[in-house]
């Protein structure tokens, strides 16, 4: 257990962001290593932190992590996106902050066995709750050629999609793909010269497709969105830390709505629908990783952080 290491991004920035009460009750929707839930139980008093995570190796690792603060903490084995349920379940009806750290943990994509890297041969896996019936090595030899396609070229913004997802058909017409470095060495043979010769890894966007794919990532952001907000108390605080385009777009719209409230067309003379703003945004502009972070921390450089209160 104790080679679960990570590095918590944005560490500071969040915890000014949720402007922690010590009696307050508050949710880390993505616990991981527990950095960002250690910091927040320490400042707590008579509160309490409820943290979730879909991994159980990482419930294990913040139980130990988190010892010292047992008498404040509740960990629960969930997705972030059932926070709603979680909630109402321990009978609590209003929070005073939630931060969701939408980021993989490095400890899972170093985890050679749980296939998430394309650096390291393993079965394809790429599961955060391992109880989860659907595979990466379910997405490649079973979805459709234009299905697989639509996945690297939507969330890998990849774009050899339609010569690889052919590749893969191609390949797996002959044998079933098993391991992570046979689908490395089917993505290499679909892509031209150049592209193999681009800094960065010829597998990287569809390694990253396919894990969105397989844990529904955008569905559960989406959904976190809808049901967290609610759930804050007045003046309780969301901070959400994104790493990818398409969850920050997700994100930044819930919140940008949530703000706006009258959802009236422009020319209306008087609004006549009677939303009012839900949240006030913390700030206008994503806060992003210091320099000074970036040099101890690399992960962090398309980290995103936005905050928004409960009106």
């Amino acid at each position: 257990m104790s080679e679960f290491h990570h590095i918590s991004v944005l560490l500071n920035e969040c915890l000014e962001g949720l402007a922690i009460k010590p009696d307050g009750i508050y949710v880390d929707g993505t616990l991981g290593g527990a950095g960002h839930s250690g910091q927040i139980a320490k400042r707590l008093t008579t509160g309490m932190l409820i943290g979730i995570d879909r991994d159980t190796v990482a419930l294990q690792v913040a139980g130990e992590r988190l010892a010292p603060y047992e008498d404040r903490v509740k960990l629960v084995h969930a997705n972030f996106c059932e926070i709603q349920r979680v909630l109402q379940e321990l009978g609590i009806s209003g929070v005073d902050g939630i931060l969701m750290d939408l980021g993989v943990s490095s400890p899972q994509l170093d985890d050679a066995e749980r296939g998430f890297s394309y650096m390291a041969d393993a079965p394809l896996d790429m599961r955060m709750n391992r109880e989860d019936a659907i595979t990466a090595k379910t997405v490649v030899n079973t979805w459709s050629q234009e299905e697989l396609k639509r996945i690297l070229y939507t969330y890998g913004e990849e774009r050899y999609a339609p010569q690889i997802a052919a590749a893969i058909c191609r390949a797996r017409a002959q044998k079933p793909i098993e391991t992570t470095l046979e689908l490395v060495d089917i993505i290499r043979s679909a892509m031209p010269p150049a592209a193999l010769r681009e800094k960065q890894h010829p597998a990287k966007r569809s390694f990253q497709a396919i894990r969105i794919a397989v844990n529904d990532e955008l569905g559960s952001v989406e959904k976190a969105m809808a049901d967290a907000i609610p759930m804050l108390n007045p003046g309780g605080r969301l901070a959400v830390i994104t790493f990818h385009s398409l969850e920050d777009r997700i994100v930044k719209t819930a919140m940008a709505e949530a703000a706006k409230g009258c959802t009236c067309p422009p020319n209306f003379p008087v609004c006549i629908c009677g939303n009012k703003p839900k949240v006030r945004l913390i700030s206008r502009k994503p806060i992003v990783a210091t320099p000074e972070e970036l040099e101890v921390n690399p992960r962090s450089r398309s980290a995103k952080l936005r905050v928004c209160e409960k009106l």
